[in-house]
Formats: C-alpha cells, sequence, structure tokens
C-alpha cells in the first residue's frame, strides 16, 4: 500500500440511506479505495438529498483546510431529488471538466444509461471536489477512472511542488 499522503473524506447523499431504509454501501467501498490509493479517510457521512446540508458539509471540508479531497456519492441523477452537483457548483470555485468528461467517456462504454450523469468535479480552495454515482458499483468504476491523477491533483492544490513537479512529468510520460 501505497504511504498515506492526503486526507479525504467521503459523503454519501441518499434520502432512503439517511432514513436506516437502505444500507450504504457505496459510500464504505469509496473509503476503501482511497485508502487502498494511499488516502487517510478521515470522515464518512451520510446526509438526505438537502442541498444546504450537502452544500453546508463542502463548505466546511474545504474551509477548515484539512481535507485534500473530497468525494461524494450519489444524487447525480435525474431524479427530482438529485441535487448534489447543483450543491457542488454553489460552493466551488472552479471546475475541473476534464475529469467529469473522463468518467463520462469511460462509463458510457459501460452502461449508456451514465450519459444522464450529471455528476461535476471541481476545487474550493484547496480542496478537490468529486461527484460519484450512488451505486455501488458506479462509484467504484468512476472512481477508479479518477484513481491514477487524484495525488497529482491534491499535492498540485496542496502547493507541493515537488511532488507535483515530478508526479507531472510521469503523467506527461517523461522520465
Amino acid at each position: 500500500m501505497p504511504p498515506t499522503r492526503h486526507r479525504a473524506a467521503v459523503l454519501t447523499v441518499s434520502d432512503l440511506g439517511s432514513r436506516g431504509e437502505r444500507v450504504d454501501t457505496a459510500g464504505p467501498a469509496v473509503a476503501s479505495l482511497l485508502a487502498g490509493a494511499g488516502f487517510e479517510v478521515a470522515e464518512q457521512v451520510l446526509l438526505p438529498d438537502e442541498p444546504e446540508q450537502i452544500a453546508a458539509l463542502l463548505r466546511r471540508w474545504a474551509d477548515e483546510g484539512a481535507i485534500a479531497l473530497a468525494v461524494t456519492t450519489g444524487g447525480t441523477g435525474l431524479a427530482p431529488r438529485d441535487r448534489t452537483p447543483e450543491a457542488t457548483l454553489a460552493v466551488l470555485d472552479y471546475r475541473v471538466p476534464g475529469m467529469e468528461e473522463a468518467m463520462r467517456t469511460a462509463s458510457i462504454a459501460v452502461v449508456p444509461t451514465a450519459m444522464l450523469s450529471r455528476a461535476v468535479c471541481g476545487v474550493r480552495g484547496r480542496t478537490l471536489i468529486v461527484n460519484l454515482p450512488g451505486s455501488e458499483r458506479g462509484a467504484r468504476e468512476n472512481l477508479s477512472i479518477l484513481l491514477p491523477v487524484l495525488e497529482h491533483a491534491c499535492s498540485s492544490l496542496r502547493g507541493d511542488a515537488e511532488e507535483s513537479a515530478s508526479t507531472h512529468g510521469r503523467i506527461q510520460g517523461q522520465p
């Protein structure tokens, strides 16, 4: 296992889960994947599909400065209460569209309904915020697409110039 470098937090957005009517498997799966990639998962939270609560938690995680990566799972589809992207957009300083595009492009090859995903990725302060689907399978598949760049993204945001430069060289195919 790689050494732990950055702290992450995982938010599951689910009305049913928050009421205890469904067991959350996506959030723990995401936390496990992140831990396996060397992230310290500092917090896992389950909230209902309430944009104000989602935005408040994302703001807290980013503004306190200890969380380098905030990952949400759930609330990214077309259902009337799916509002995770709107809550996320309300707190972002800017988006990272390449991550969004990569997830949708890879996912569409697996399941055509992935084109309905409204997941967004972006930055608030020095925290990367990533929306994933609510199903365990979808969350795993989409996070796996991003894992190769997450360490570099967090290092860049955190100002770790040496790590960022060496990782950037590897990403670009340089020694």
